[in-house]
């Protein structure tokens, strides 16, 4: 029997030991739902995403071709419609990451209008940007899934279950996404907040600079001043 079929057998008997007030609901509408709505929390789309960056940094230790892209993003919709047409194009979405910089976030995503990369946009931007990015890539896989349902209820008994193997090997569009948060925007107390915020929206991976956070500068710019090595490693162990 197919994960799907057994979804649905769970729903049924939680909906038979519940009685009249649930004998309405469609254990297979229950099944669907959960599909479309794998992840419930920002922090269990970091755990599962964590995983797969933690396998692929061993795949690629083992065999340098393994490596994995990036694909910069500002918005949900652009973050959507890149791995969208990743999926479409390559078949998969492996090895396939969302990055963050803190430049296009400046530039793009600050209330306060286009900014330099110097730090000066809201602390928050980048966390509500990691949640954006998550809420539009389920959407892509409701959207995805939802025509396999369509495609299961339109085939023919013969053909229902290659169609529920493909909904059972249905690959989601979460991917995981690095996240540059400049000079940690403070103190270890501050880093440590925006790391906690930005993990519970679903990040896995920060980017981090050792510039002092006030004269935070791009890369490519004359005048950048680190802070002392403790100061440092106090932000990475926060």
């Amino acid at each position: 029997m197919s994960a799907y079929q057994d979804d649905i057998k769970a729903a049924a008997t939680v909906i038979e030991a519940a009685g009249s007030p649930w004998e309405t609901i469609s254990p297979e509408s229950v099944a669907r739902m959960r599909a479309q709505n794998k992840f419930k929390t920002g922090l269990e789309v970091a755990q599962y995403t964590a995983d797969i960056m933690n396998a692929d940094m061993a795949a690629f230790d083992k065999d340098k071709t393994k490596y994995t892209q990036s694909l910069g993003c500002w918005h949900g919709f652009v973050g959507q419609q890149k791995l969208i047409s990743i999926k479409k194009h390559f078949g998969t979405t492996e090895r396939k990451y969302l990055y963050l910089s803190g430049w296009m976030v400046a530039a793009l995503r600050s209330e306060f209008g286009p900014l330099p990369d110097q730090s000066m946009h809201e602390k928050t931007s980048v966390a509500s940007l990691v949640k954006e990015l998550y809420t539009f890539l389920r959407q892509a896989d409701a959207r995805e899934l939802g025509g396999l349902f369509r495609e299961l209820d339109a085939a023919p008994e013969s053909e229902k279950a290659a169609v529920q193997a493909k909904i059972d090997a249905h690959q989601t569009h979460i991917v995981p996404i690095i996240a540059d948060i400049d000079a940690g925007f403070g103190n270890a107390e501050a880093t440590y907040l925006m790391a906690k915020q930005m993990i519970e929206a679903g990040a896995c991976a920060l980017q981090i600079e050792n510039q002092v956070a006030d004269e935070k500068q791009c890369g490519h710019q004359d005048g950048k001043v680190t802070v002392p090595h403790a100061d440092f490693h106090s932000k990475i162990r926060a």
